[in-house]
């Protein structure tokens, strides 16, 4: 059962990041090279419809693997051992884009315009980035530390 939660949780994990290393490294030039905040709010549009169910799902399976793994809720923040280090950085990761993301929704976005691009192109930068954390992380649970 596992490995199939596994697999959900990456197939959420490549619809997250990818969506968002697209945005970063091929739409985002493309507006700021234009200053047209249109092609960003297009995207944005029509990447909530599978990102943030991506993202849910991600969340999900993340806490049930989390579960499955150390089933002592407290024991995740102990940083006793690698897999509570692990799950800490996953919440901590989770935790920093809910900030950015809602910094974006009710801070950014409102008062997007061309003059404001660049402070939504330091959202999507950050975004991106904790979005390959998430997977570098990730990937720490089977690979381990060294």
């Amino acid at each position: 059962m596992l490995n199939y939660i596994l697999i959900v949780h990456l197939l959420g994990a490549t619809i997250w990041t990818g969506g968002h290393l697209i945005l970063a490294l091929v739409i985002l030039p493309k507006a700021l090279s234009s200053r047209d905040i249109d092609v960003l709010l297009q995207f944005e549009q029509h990447f909530e419809k599978v990102g943030m169910p991506a993202l849910a799902v991600q969340i999900i399976t993340g806490l049930w693997m989390s579960y499955r793994l150390i089933p002592d809720i407290s024991a995740w923040f102990t940083f006793d051992n690698d897999l509570s280090i692990l799950i800490s950085l996953k919440l901590l990761l989770l935790l920093a884009t809910v900030i950015v993301a809602l910094h974006a929704r009710f801070r950014v976005i409102p008062t997007l315009s061309a003059n404001t691009l660049n402070a939504f192109s330091i959202n999507i930068i950050l975004v991106t980035l904790l979005s390959v954390s998430f997977v570098v992380v990730g990937t720490l649970f089977r690979t381990g530390f060294s």
